[in-house]
């Protein structure tokens, strides 16, 4: 059972996740909350596997909220996933930076919205389309910069090919067919890559491989 908490300071929101989440057989809404310093001590109290998180909220906005969390010990365990009305630039990429594991805006569809749930609690993450491509040219952006590539040394020369298909976007069973492996073998070495570069989920390994200039913008 996933276990999910809602922070969003309108309560029509906060009951439209929770009626949308409730009809999922595998999630369980555990807490709602209308602000940042809320949301943390119900997650003190009781952590969840994911919290849906306004970004505009009082008493600690949901950015800070995030970082908060991602900061946390104790609060390993939980992704963030960014639900917000708004799509500006600064939030996604802060977003992503703060620990979020996923970033959706309010109009997405619903499947979407479960499907972003599912996939933080797994350890994975969803983007919308639009956010994705707005992170990635911001990334780009940025590295006019020598890139830090010293941060990958803790990976084998495997480890750094396999990142490198993950940030261009491939999924472990593509990773395992591009290097010739077993899709099992590909999880693997995902896995002990985002424990290696301390990562909390694939997003976080699209942000390294393009700032430690691992994918350069424009790949094919």
């Amino acid at each position: 059972m996933i276990r999910v908490g809602i922070a969003d300071d309108q309560a029509l929101v906060r009951a439209g996740f929770r009626a949308l989440l409730a009809a999922e057989d595998d999630v369980e809404v555990v807490f709602e909350s209308g602000s940042g310093r809320e949301t943390l001590e119900r997650l003190v109290a009781a952590p969840v596997d994911v919290v849906l998180m306004d970004i505009r909220m009082p008493d600690g906005d949901g950015l800070a909220t995030t970082e908060r969390i991602a900061a946390d010990p104790k609060l390993a365990g939980v992704h963030v996933v960014i639900v917000t009305t708004f799509q500006l630039d600064d939030d996604v990429v802060r977003a992503v930076r703060a620990g979020a594991s996923g970033f959706l805006v309010k109009d997405t569809e619903p499947a979407d919205l479960v499907r972003a749930v599912r996939a933080a609690a797994s350890g994975d993450a969803l983007l919308s389309p639009g956010v994705t491509r707005q992170l990635l040219r911001r990334l780009a952006a940025g590295l006019a910069e020598p890139p830090a590539t010293d941060v990958l040394d803790v990976l084998t020369d495997r480890e750094r090919e396999v990142l490198a298909l993950v940030g261009r976007g491939l999924t472990n069973e593509e990773i395992a067919g591009a290097l010739v492996l077993s899709p099992l073998t590909a999880k693997t070495h995902v896995s002990r890559i985002m424990q290696k570069l301390g990562a909390r989920d694939r997003v976080h390994l699209v942000v390294t491989a393009y700032e430690s200039g691992l994918v350069a913008p424009g790949w094919r």
